[in-house]
């Protein structure tokens, strides 16, 4: 990267990766050093500031992401993915989580910067998910080598309908904290709370709505302008966080916190705070480990869920804006394998951006 590079620009592409949007860069468009790339991107997205209205981002959590690719030297792997998450209206930026929406835009980005080569029909893309040292496989449609965004598949949060993204991710268990239950336990009590802290791909804190005086069918403008209840949320996560071997999480955006209530349809109805703000749906990988907390013996979520017979098991979760279906195939004692989500991208532009 040249010294005149903030004059000059970096070259970025905007994507919507399922319910998420932000800037997708080639690692070698950015400064090496994490902190000079940091002050860049907030500078980028306009942080800080509640309406980031000197930046790119869009004054939301869930439209102030990046992603960093470049081609992968592990064996297997197409490329690597670091995903950043950009605080709105902090001075922060961190990769203490991963993020399976803006996932779902990376192999597209990867065919269009020529990082590989597409397949006519469809292409799979092995990505190794820097944040949390794992593994997932994207499938786009690539009709004649090149990418297609439009289709007929359809996410709840999204208008519309777009080709589909199906990814499939291995061994996400405990990729965050160290284990799928840091604490050992399908049930903890934090202030009187009954928890279900647990990490199959996103660091959740699993809690029953109605133990907080809520009914957990509120609107997240509803649930936000409850100052007690935020504050609430926000002890109970930072007592969570040392006991999920995440350390002191008062500058983190994880652990999420997810208050479970009884489904209208589907497996579980969910309100889940990123940290602070109430999400209008749910996160790729806070699903999955939603998902496999309905599955557990005991717990908050287990104790509400509607659970589907046979394997693998379509789990409905539902959210403000509709719901999000998570394939999850189960061992022959019942411990998730791996868990499957179908998503859709579209790219929004490709040009320079100036920070």
């Amino acid at each position: 990267m040249s010294d005149n590079s903030s004059f000059d620009g970096i070259r970025a592409m905007w994507m919507r990766g399922g319910t998420s949007k932000g800037g997708y860069f080639l690692a070698d468009d950015l400064p090496a050093d994490p902190s000079e790339r940091d002050a860049v991107l907030l500078n980028i997205m306009g942080s800080p500031d509640p309406r980031q209205i000197d930046g790119l981002g869009g004054g939301d959590p869930l439209t102030s992401k990046v992603a960093v690719v470049q081609k992968s030297e592990r064996p297997g792997v197409d490329v690597d993915y670091l995903f950043l998450q950009v605080f709105v209206d902090q001075a922060i930026v961190t990769d203490t989580q991963n993020c399976g929406n803006i996932l779902a835009g990376v192999a597209p980005f990867a065919i269009e910067r020529g990082l590989l080569s597409a397949n006519d029909g469809e292409t799979s893309v092995r990505i190794f998910m820097e944040n949390t040292q794992q593994f997932a496989t994207a499938v786009v449609q690539t009709p004649e080598g090149c990418i297609n965004y439009s289709g007929d598949a359809k996410i709840d949060g999204v208008p519309g309908t777009a080709a589909p993204v199906s990814i499939v991710f291995e061994d996400t268990a405990g990729s965050t904290c160290g284990a799928l239950l840091p604490s050992g336990n399908m049930v903890d009590e934090i202030d009187g709370v009954r928890v279900t802290l647990i990490d199959n791909g996103m660091p959740c804190v699993i809690l029953q709505a109605s133990d907080l005086g809520v009914s957990g069918g509120e609107a997240p403008e509803e649930l936000e302008a409850n100052g007690a209840l935020r504050s609430q949320l926000e002890e109970i996560r930072l007592q969570a966080g040392p006991v999920m071997n995440l350390g002191d999480v008062t500058e983190k955006s994880i652990p999420k916190m997810t208050l479970v209530s009884a489904p209208q349809a589907g497996c579980i109805s969910t309100r889940t705070f990123i940290p602070h703000r109430c999400h209008a749906a749910i996160g790729v990988l806070g699903a999955v480990s939603v998902g496999t907390a309905c599955l557990l013996p005991q717990g908050p979520a287990s104790e509400l869920a509607n659970i589907p017979n046979g394997n693998p098991k379509v789990l409905s979760v539902e959210h403000p804006t509709g719901e999000f279906s998570v394939v999850t195939t189960l061992d022959e004692v019942g411990n998730p394998t791996s868990s499957g989500v179908l998503r859709t991208s579209r790219k929004l532009f490709d040009g320079m951006v100036f920070p």
